[in-house]
């Protein structure tokens, strides 16, 4: 559900300076009490998976203090917020989609797919839906899509919290069993080390293989052993 008349009235361009929580007051003044924020993590490497996250913030409380967009937060920060924000959270849950997949249907649309199943793992229905970007994915919710809704609406940036978290703990893990890329430092972006390991070792199995820097790599076409 999009193009409501009554979701007018917010900038979905973010065009204007932005102010944390700008999101959630335009949105209570129009009679919207629970509100979903929905962000993700991951689209841009290029190994691993791409992780969503759902949060509803319970509005009696306040927020876990120094909530922000989770790339402005050090690692020790944004670990501190997560556990914060799964302890005062109303609902949330959290989705990824495997690199087998990203190949399949390509990385927009399994990005949108990890965001509304996301969604459907909330315990609590929510009112509103606020996602980060300019992508909307099928629901039954309002929904309203927000250039750096991160920085705009509190639930947006938990959820992009919860979802850099989650990713970057699985990629620390995915290190251990595939040692020699550094997944562990650069969680599958394509930094000069990822690419040196790509030529020197070719791809593994969590590597997308339709991503540049993987294509054209050692080994590239080889079949990938189904075990993620």
């Amino acid at each position: 559900m999009k193009g409501l008349p009554l979701l007018a009235g917010l900038d979905e361009t973010g065009a204007h300076a932005s102010r944390m929580g700008e999101a959630e007051a335009w949105a209570a003044a129009r009679g919207f009490s629970l509100v979903a924020g929905v962000d993700e993590a991951g689209r841009g490497p290029l190994a691993g998976p791409v992780v969503a996250a759902c949060v509803i913030l319970d509005p009696s409380r306040p927020p876990p203090p120094g909530i922000a967009d989770s790339k402005q937060l050090d690692e020790e920060r944004r670990s501190a917020l997560d556990e914060q924000i799964r302890a005062l959270a109303l609902s949330f849950a959290i989705s990824s989609v495997g690199p087998e997949e990203i190949d399949r249907i390509n990385i927009l649309q399994a990005t949108l797919r990890a965001m509304s199943e996301a969604l459907s793992g909330l315990a609590v229905l929510p009112d509103l839906v606020l996602v980060d970007g300019i992508s909307s994915f099928p629901c039954t919710r309002p929904q309203k899509t927000l250039v750096r809704g991160d920085q705009r609406s509190l639930n947006v940036a938990a959820a992009s919290i919860l979802a850099k978290v989650h990713r970057d703990r699985e990629m620390v893990r995915w290190d251990e069993l595939h040692p020699g890329y550094g997944f562990a430092q650069h969680k599958g972006y394509g930094t000069a080390r990822h690419l040196e390991a790509l030529r020197r070792l070719g791809p593994c199995p969590i590597h997308r293989r339709s991503f540049r820097g993987v294509v054209g790599s050692r080994a590239a076409s080889a079949p990938t052993p189904r075990h993620l």
